[in-house]
């Protein structure tokens, strides 16, 4: 039998991730076979504490260090399924944390553009995901209620003015009382947003589509999330 470092058999891990997938995501309402498929296939337990290695595939929230955590596998395949995903897109997501969802992400989209605040969450997550071989991932330390930095060594016009980077998804994984205006800005005409809005405890998980320059908003459920500190969201 193959053995893990955590001395937790691998098996025993298969078998919980099939649990997951049948019973909290089938068994709810996430139906999106390519949500379903990556989440069955994907390690979670790569991406938790090793204190909470076998709460690995409860449906909950686990702490990941400063003051953050990894959100739980429903949350997670809802805000997923919510972004309409196809290998065509370009994603932006803020709020790098533990680096789970940007996993899935990247083996559903093109490109993920992904923002962290804490230098040592962003540097973990690189470090597994590099492991787990997933590279079309670009990482960014900073805040995150202020979008993707600009950089104008790439993106100009022939005018020499800068550009705007747009992104085809965004995905904000902490809790904002409105969605940042630079977010805003930044998704392109069509693309979707997800982001939990509301106070610092309780917010509810809104899906935003650009049309014309406007977002048009509906609300999904009521969530709970760790606040977004940043320029454009809660004061530290």
């Amino acid at each position: 039998m193959i053995v893990v470092d955590y001395g937790v058999s691998e098996n025993v891990f298969e078998r919980e991730r099939r649990r997951m997938v049948e019973r909290d995501l089938k068994g709810r309402d996430i139906t999106e076979a390519g949500v379903l498929s990556v989440m069955g296939r994907l390690a979670r337990e790569e991406f938790v504490p090793e204190s909470y290695i076998s709460q690995a595939y409860g449906d909950c929230p686990l702490p990941i260090g400063m003051g953050q955590t990894i959100s739980q596998p429903y949350i997670v395949a809802l805000m997923t399924q919510e972004l309409r995903l196809n290998n065509f897109c370009e994603v932006l997501e803020i709020g790098t944390g533990s680096g789970y969802q940007t996993a899935i992400l990247a083996k559903l989209a093109k490109r993920i553009y992904t923002v962290e605040r804490f230098t040592e969450l962003s540097a973990h997550a690189q470090a597994v995901l590099s492991r787990l071989g997933i590279t079309n991932v670009e990482y960014c330390v900073g805040d995150g209620s202020c979008g993707w930095p600009f950089d104008a060594a790439q993106d100009k016009f022939a005018q020499g003015e800068p550009e705007k980077r747009t992104f085809d998804r965004i995905i904000v994984t902490a809790g904002v009382p409105k969605i940042p205006e630079p977010l805003v800005e930044q998704l392109g005409n069509g693309g979707v947003i997800v982001a939990p809005v509301g106070g610092a405890g309780v917010q509810e998980l809104v899906v935003g589509t650009k049309r014309e320059g406007k977002l048009v908003e509906r609300t999904v459920c009521s969530v709970r999330f760790v606040k977004l500190v940043g320029e454009n969201a809660f004061e530290q």
